[in-house]
């Protein structure tokens, strides 16, 4: 989009567990002249961000506001049971969700999860954040079902995890207030994410990178040294009185007369 105007930074939301840094990485070599701002909003408040325009894009957790942003999957994490490590999930790999059909199971209010029967025992009060839920965990109140990147933000000694593989992943997108276009940066910023190399992303990004080396002339026939290297010159044949030599003028000698 050439001529268009270009807004003095790109602000990138992201929600607790995702980290963006090997896309910012890219974004600073591709498009130095223009600074990525990082905003980190908790992840229940990521589409409302967006909405307000708190920010150009955001890397946010499903479900995404399909009727006020345009968003696009990027990936789903693996949901683990956050638990005391002296509890008895801990002698297991992995856990199932009838195993936890007898456990009290906190549900935070800001929990990302999308659940149509959430399991286990329901606690009396449901914590208002994932931070307090770790903290009952911790507690000995109930376990907790969060996305892995989470409860490794929420590491502590005297808790672990384990996997729980029929659970509902936590889906993770890039997200944008819907326009009729899309922005450039945006564009950019999604084919970061999407792994375009430099030459192949849309907008600033190619135009911005580095031209191609020219091709050095291949060097003439002429100057060209031998495949073998220089080669050796032949030892000189010595002449026929060297010594050691026996050339066709060399005779034997008689033996020497006797003087009388």
């Amino acid at each position: 989009m050439t001529g268009s105007h270009l807004p003095p930074s790109f602000r990138l939301a992201y929600v607790p567990g995702v980290t963006p840094g090997k896309w910012v990485r890219v974004w600073n070599e591709r498009l130095p002249d223009v600074p990525l701002e990082l905003v980190a909003v908790p992840a229940a408040e990521a589409n409302g961000v967006l909405r307000d325009g708190g920010a150009d894009a955001g890397l946010v957790r499903t479900p995404f506001d399909r009727g006020a942003l345009s968003a696009i999957p990027l990936y789903t994490e693996t949901t683990v049971v956050l638990v005391p490590k002296d509890h008895l999930v801990t002698a297991v790999d992995e856990v199932s969700l009838a195993d936890l059909a007898d456990e009290i199971v906190l549900h935070p209010l800001d929990d990302t999860l999308e659940w149509e029967h959430p399991p286990g025992r329901p606690a009396l009060e449901r914590p208002a954040t994932t931070a307090d839920a770790v903290e009952l965990v911790a507690a000995g109140i109930g376990l907790l079902l969060l996305p892995q990147s989470v409860a490794r933000l929420h590491h502590r000694r005297d808790l672990t995890y384990r996997p729980v593989p029929d659970a509902p992943g936590s889906g993770v997108g890039l997200s944008w207030p819907l326009a009729d276009e899309t922005p450039e940066l945006v564009e950019e910023f999604i084919g970061i994410v999407r792994g375009r190399t430099v030459n192949s992303t849309r907008g600033r990004g190619r135009a911005q990178g580095a031209e191609p080396a020219a091709e050095r002339p291949a060097p003439s026939a002429a100057k060209r040294k031998p495949a073998g290297g220089t080669p050796k010159r032949p030892a000189p044949r010595r002449g026929a009185g060297g010594s050691g030599g026996s050339g066709s003028g060399g005779g034997r000698r008689g033996k020497p007369r006797r003087r009388s």
